[in-house]
């Protein structure tokens, strides 16, 4: 039975607009883009492939507000690992991993708040940062270094201080995976998570940080494609009611905008298709779709909008529950447009340029400090000539992608003139280091080395025939420490690949 629709088609169209983030292809917003945002769209979202230079970020955020002046702009920029805004160098700040190790929360805002300045002086507003996720498995494939830590109380207040410095900077934070996407050996961007674990459990340890961000005032929560069955046995926690409506919103008393992980993800879209995982996602109480890591054309802003306007016509998603998502987008949007009229004046990317040389910046500051540098047993001696890295490269995970470089070559290089770097992959072996590198010392670079067994097989064989190897971990510390000098960075960072090779060198 198809119920009445109150409101007019003109209405509903533009909420059903209005609660989409999608993205799009190129550095400049394309024609279909500006038409869209002219009938309701609200809210775009950036990834590494629109942005080449902080001029070319501000002039893009500003033909988008020349469309409409409130409109959200929004980036995936965590910093360390997963970076947009410098997704082509690395970025220049350490991510929460390396903030964790540290355990200083004034370092944590500090950093946070000079990366939200950087985002608001090239008109992006809206961060859907940071990871609250207690990383309780660190055989974790989609998380692990983008986690403050596996310590709840840790993670928690972390997660505030990042939520204070980047608020402050103006740019709305958005506490992600709700309810917690730690405790998981599954890439929701290739499967669904399931995630057995008692209420108790998971007041105690996935939602600590959130009730902590939540009363840290986060605008925004992102919600994980995972399921919890002592929640909800059937649906994950993105098209849940039990979990969106009944746990955040009415148990823990949310009030912000909640925005749905990456709808085009497997979880969602293998089992729902998007069209109908939005439609879900909105009626379980969801604000905003983020769609456009994948699918960034108009056809998908399309077909996401005409799914929400029949379910609201065939009585599917009431015509209230939409209203009240696009009421919560344009509040979000309001607050974002008055902290740029404060900020006004400041020159539009002017921010991104400062500090970003080697040698300067709190992001560096931070790398260097959350360094851990175990010797071996004889006295380290820097090498005295350009040295041989053999970076073991693992896959990269979806969301930190592979396009952004990492390690310490390119940072030895500059310290040592002459170094070479060789990439190995899974079927590497020893002896193709040992030829490679001939009679120069060698620094063998790893990224989580205990969740790769042909990675710990290729180290053993190296330190074996030259002990002297130093080994540089750039993912989660969990082997023992081995050769002349083990660093871990506790993250991939350009930052901490700058920091790393300073003890390397001895610089």
């Amino acid at each position: 039975m198809t119920t009445l629709v109150r409101g007019t088609s003109d209405t509903l169209t533009r909420d059903a607009l209005t609660v989409l983030q999608p993205g799009f292809v190129g550095t400049t917003p394309p024609e279909w883009l500006l038409r869209r945002i002219g009938e309701g769209l609200s809210s775009v979202g950036l990834f590494g492939r629109n942005i080449a230079t902080p001029e070319q970020l501000a002039s893009l955020t500003a033909r988008l507000r020349a469309e409409r002046d409130d409109i959200l702009v929004a980036i995936d920029e965590e910093g360390g690992d997963v970076t947009r805004l410098e997704v082509r160098t690395g970025s220049s700040f350490p991510g929460n991993f390396a903030l964790g190790v540290v355990d200083d929360t004034d370092l944590t805002r500090a950093v946070a708040h000079e990366l939200g300045r950087r985002l608001a002086a090239c008109g992006v507003d809206f961060n859907w940062a940071p990871s609250a996720d207690v990383n309780s498995d660190p055989n974790n494939p989609v998380i692990g270094v983008r986690s403050f830590g596996a310590d709840p109380r840790l993670v928690s207040r972390h997660t505030v201080a990042y939520i204070e410095g980047m608020q402050s900077a103006g740019v709305a934070a958005c506490t992600k995976h709700f309810p917690g996407h730690g405790d998981t050996n599954v890439d929701s961007h290739l499967a669904t998570p399931r995630i057995d674990v008692d209420l108790d459990t998971l007041h105690a340890r996935e939602l600590a940080p959130f009730r902590a961000a939540i009363a840290a005032g986060s605008k925004s929560v992102m919600s994980a494609h995972i399921l919890l069955p002592a929640l909800d046995p059937d649906r994950p926690a993105t098209l849940s009611p039990r979990i969106l409506t009944g746990l955040l919103r009415q148990e823990l008393g949310y009030e912000g905008l909640i925005v749905t992980d990456g709808m085009e993800m497997q979880a969602i879209a293998s089992v729902y298709g998007i069209e109908r995982g939005s439609v879900l996602a909105i009626a379980a109480g969801a604000d905003a779709i983020c769609v456009g890591g994948g699918l960034a054309d108009e056809e998908t802003v399309l077909s996401l909008r005409d799914a929400l306007v029949e379910a609201v016509r065939t009585g599917e998603l009431s015509e209230e529950r939409l209203a009240d998502a696009a009421a919560r987008v344009r509040a979000l949007a309001s607050w974002t447009q008055a902290h740029r009229a404060r900020g006004a004046g400041s020159e539009p990317g002017a921010a991104v340029q400062e500090g970003t040389a080697p040698g300067t910046g709190i992001g560096l500051v931070a790398a260097r400090r959350a360094l851990r540098v175990t010797p071996g047993q004889a006295p380290y001696a820097p090498p005295r000539s350009a040295p041989y890295v053999a970076s073991f490269a693992p896959v990269a995970n979806i969301a930190v992608g592979d396009e952004t470089p990492w390690g310490v070559g390119a940072e030895l290089e500059r310290l040592l003139p002459g170094t070479r770097t060789g990439a190995y992959g899974p079927d590497a072996v020893a002896e193709d280091v040992l030829r490679a590198a001939g009679e120069r010392r060698i620094v063998a670079v790893v990224r989580d080395a205990h969740r790769h067994a042909w990675m710990r097989e290729a180290l053993d064989g190296l330190l074996a025939a030259r002990p002297d190897t130093v080994v540089v971990e750039m993912g989660l510390n969990q082997a023992p420490p081995r050769g002349a000098l083990h660093i871990a960075t506790h993250g991939a960072a350009r930052v901490c690949g700058i920091a790393a090779a300073e003890v390397v060198a001895g610089a």
